[in-house]
């Protein structure tokens, strides 16, 4: 019935007032729990869930009790996993979270906020003491209509925060930095902090920070050298983000520095998959064009023959299939089309839809692009093509547990998947 109803003219705003309400009965529930924390609200296309790791891991290290919210996990000293099929969860698991995190012992918590969450006041009665903005491309558009509509709904945290880290390098940073007084602009090519020395290496990136200070000059100068152990250029993005983060609170170079590097890795995000197989295989949540597009760019330049599987959610920005679809074609040597989330929608014609996009730019059915919409059976096919010195993406749901089926929600983690089928690869030869 709500899949009916969504499907109305003005549904999203009819609804407004009930999760207003929502969030005002999950506040008073809990005590509003948020306002006994400082809160960094991180928001943005892409990027949130590893700089929110990478804050999250840098206040720890220094000393400061921090809990976290994020797609993939939430808790303080131990992590619970997400297994919610969205970012910033429900008001009143939200506020439940919150309170847990508070009675933990937690003095800072990091919390990722999207713009679904901001216009349907889940983040109602959490005051934000930074927020930060990592980027802004194409997406649910399902729901915002227009790229302004949800460039706005995302602004929404900044009109609440005391301070912002904005992004220079995005071309709507500077919208985000209008709504607040304070703030720092980060970048590579531009910003007030900024990356210098840039290596990007296979296991990590590595750069000087070089701090110019806030707009009003508030911070002293100082470079700091900065290693990540999670590879790709939008992790000096990421990780600049959580330098700026850091300043503001006060910590020092070292503090900084170390508990960025600290960060092993995060699920789902660029995550190697080692059972002793012959060739590479990475999966990655990536699932909009610009952070496939990323994925692509941090591994360009290997030489390595690239396979790639990915498929669309149902329901969602379908006008983004074609243009995933050529990226797809563009970047690959070989194309895997499989299922995602495609819930009551069609599979075949969500594939459709990325198929057209790699037709396109020259991919041939049955000769370097394959259509296999059971994605076990996918990341099966995907290994069975793969050659020594290959390397396999498995983009599209990373850290998720589940897959949401016509028929429900099954089982299904890309990782376990992953390493389940190259040991039966791996004992099959």
């Amino acid at each position: 019935m709500k899949e009916l109803l969504e499907k109305l003219p003005f549904y999203n705003q009819a609804v407004l007032p009930y999760h207003l309400g929502q969030s005002v009965v999950a506040g008073t529930k809990y005590g509003w729990p948020a306002k006994k924390l400082k809160v960094i609200g991180v928001t943005g296309t892409n990027g949130k869930t590893t700089t929110c790791f990478m804050i999250w891991n840098m206040l720890n290290a220094a000393g400061h009790k921090t809990g976290l919210m994020t797609t993939v996990a939430w808790g303080v000293d131990r992590l619970e996993k997400q297994i919610e099929h969205m970012t910033t969860v429900d008001a009143f698991t939200l506020n439940h979270r919150m309170n847990k995190i508070f009675e933990a012992g937690a003095e800072y918590l990091v919390l990722e906020l999207t713009s679904h969450a901001l216009v349907q006041f889940r983040a109602l009665g959490v005051p934000i003491e930074v927020a930060v903005f990592t980027n802004l491309t194409h997406e649910h558009l399902d729901y915002h209509k227009t790229l302004e509509n949800y460039r706005d709904a995302k602004r929404k945290l900044f009109k609440k925060a005391k301070y912002g880290v904005v992004n220079a390098d995005d071309p709507s940073g500077k919208y985000f930095a209008m709504d607040v007084d304070e703030y720092i602009m980060y970048g590579i090519k531009q910003g007030d902090l900024r990356a210098e020395k840039v290596k990007l290496e296979a296991n990590g990136v590595k750069y000087t920070a070089k701090f110019a200070g806030g707009r009003k000059g508030k911070y002293a100068s100082g470079d700091i050298l900065i290693k990540t152990r999670i590879p790709g250029e939008f992790n000096v993005y990421n990780s600049l983000a959580a330098v700026g983060v850091g300043k503001r609170l006060g910590l020092t170079n070292k503090q900084i520095a170390d508990g960025i590097y600290g960060l092993k890795d995060v699920e789902g995000r660029m995550n190697l998959v080692d059972e002793g197989q012959d060739f590479t295989v990475i999966v990655d949540y990536a699932h909009t064009p610009d952070a496939i597009q990323k994925v692509f760019d941090s591994v360009r330049g290997t030489g390595k023959r690239i396979i790639s599987l990915h498929g669309g959610a149902g329901r969602r920005d379908e006008t983004t299939r074609p243009e995933r679809g050529e990226i797809l074609g563009k970047e690959s040597d070989i194309v895997i089309v499989t299922e995602d989330d495609s819930r009551d929608e069609d599979v075949q014609k969500i594939a459709n839809g990325f198929v057209e996009g790699a037709e396109k730019v020259g991919k041939k059915m049955g000769k370097d692009l394959f259509v296999e919409l059971d994605r076990r059976k996918a990341i099966r096919k995907a290994f069975e093509i793969a050659k020594k010195g290959d390397l396999v993406l498995v983009l599209g749901k990373g850290h998720e547990k589940t897959i949401l089926r016509a028929d429900g929600e099954h089982p299904f983690e890309d990782l376990k998947v992953s390493r389940e089928e190259l040991r039966k690869l791996k004992e099959a030869k």
